[in-house]
């Protein structure tokens, strides 16, 4: 526990500023990335339900999508999401950038290196809890453009004696190309190969600014068997899910079809019978009127629970959701505002808020389950509020000073960041098991050691 008490303290007390792909010091900026992204970020923060805007459109989405339907019937919202999000040719995620600034939303390691720098903070002291595994392999889903990462490779090169010499390797799972190009220029430079084979399931690889070999996946269950900190932040909310409706005669889905009126138009349709996912997904006691449901998701977090059961490890989950109470949240994002999400498919990302209380019960009896938790408490329990004084302290231009204060309070307002954004985790049933009793009568001691606290989830006193 003091050891491990130590080395959290150890960062958050210390003056690391973000560093550039050749050492270049960012200390203009030691917390907020951009006035700009924390700007852009608050316009769009209120991500509820679509709404309709008007904008630049995308022909041959929206027509392979209206022959699709043309010839074989409307489609369910999980088909429409996987079209228009990942389709080879003309899929969103597929063909652009669309993180930053610049792009259609804005995530918290663009804010600010902070949020990053906790969450390897994070992740080292699973590794510490778990005993210090000889390898530790990190692996995130869904990148992004490689912030996060990069954050937590400048913590471990901080830690490394903490770390204490263990193999230290990193697996991205993503399935764009064109991210898998701007975080491999992010976290390597010219540093990477690309493997031409297409019967490989490593589809690049390389070596980070740090030392560390990377290689990127398109599927979870292709990173190697290992111990192994999985991380996925703003990863779920983007999965293809199902939507249902109460009605008189029982539960029906929602299906997307082409509108009589406007043909090149789309429009959601109630299924008049039940679909064989409708008999699957819905539970017998869901008391909501509507229910959106990421069988997706669930089979990725069974996946999750089964290598931390056989290898080791844990799961860290970050994303906009709820524990079971929410029912429509289906919406789409292009330049930080809501869109209509059938408005010019293929151009504005589309999202519904993760579903908690699904996750756990796929997750099943194997792990244990903490949280959800709101960032606001994950961030402060790890230390951000020592942080930002380290920071602040170390940064003598008022301006810079505002901005470091401004990121603080994006990240950990209850109107903004703060409580939209809920922590989750998985871990190993024996990280927190109990102590065994040996002997009898009085003379009963216990065996191992008391389960170290896990960080974010508990308060460690790092004031």
């Amino acid at each position: 526990m003091r050891t491990l008490l130590k080395v959290v303290r150890t960062f958050v007390h210390s003056f690391t500023p973000a560093q550039g792909a050749k050492g270049v010091s960012m200390l203009e900026c030691p917390l907020g990335y951009t006035q700009k992204a924390v700007g852009e970020w608050a316009v769009m923060s209120s991500r509820h339900c679509s709404m309709s805007v008007e904008g630049r459109s995308d022909p041959s989405m929206l027509r392979h999508l209206t022959s699709k339907i043309t010839a074989t019937g409307p489609i369910t919202v999980s088909e429409y999401m996987r079209e228009v999000l990942t389709n080879p040719v003309s899929g969103y995620y597929v063909k652009n950038d669309m993180l930053g600034a610049d792009g259609d939303f804005i995530t918290s390691p663009e804010i600010s290196q902070i949020f990053g720098e906790l969450i390897g903070v994070w992740c080292v002291s699973e590794w510490m809890a778990a005993g210090k595994p000889k390898a530790l392999q990190l692996v995130e889903l869904g990148p992004g453009r490689g912030s996060l990462t990069s954050d937590i490779l400048r913590v471990f090169r901080q830690l490394q004696s903490a770390l204490n010499g263990a193999a230290v390797s990193i697996h991205l799972v993503e399935v764009s190309p064109k991210l898998s190009q701007v975080q491999a220029e992010c976290l390597a430079g010219e540093h990477t190969q690309v493997c031409v084979s297409d019967k490989e399931v490593v589809y690049r690889t390389g070596t980070s600014h740090t030392g560390l070999p990377i290689a990127w996946y398109r599927r979870v269950e292709d990173v190697p068997k290992g111990f192994s900190i999985f991380l996925a932040h703003e990863f779920f909310d983007a999965l293809p899910i199902h939507k249902f409706q109460r009605t008189e005669k029982g539960w029906r889905e929602v299906m997307v079809d082409i509108d009589p009126e406007e043909p090149d138009k789309l429009r959601f349709v109630i299924f008049p019978a039940p679909t064989l996912a409708t008999t699957t997904l819905i539970q017998a006691d869901e008391k909501r009127e509507h229910v959106e449901v990421c069988p997706e998701g669930g089979v990725i977090v069974q996946k999750l629970a089964n290598r931390i059961v056989e290898d080791g490890g844990a799961a860290l989950i970050a994303d906009y959701g709820h524990d079971g109470t929410k029912m429509d949240t289906f919406r789409g994002f292009r330049g930080h505002k809501l869109h209509d999400v059938l408005l010019a498919p293929g151009t504005a990302d589309l999202t519904a808020d993760v579903d908690f209380s699904y996750l756990r019960r796929m997750a099943g009896d194997g792990v244990v389950c903490l949280g959800p938790i709101t960032q606001r408490t994950f961030l402060k329990n790890m230390g951000i509020d020592a942080r930002l004084q380290v920071l602040l302290r170390s940064c003598h231009d008022a301006s810079t000073q505002a901005q470091l204060i401004q990121s603080y309070n994006m990240l950990t307002n209850l109107e903004k960041m703060g409580q939209r954004f809920q922590f989750f985790s998985l871990l190993s049933r024996s990280r927190l098991a109990e102590p065994q009793e040996e002997g009898e009568g009085l003379k009963r001691r216990k065996k191992g050691r008391v389960p170290l606290p896990v960080a974010g989830f508990s308060e460690l006193g790092l004031h």
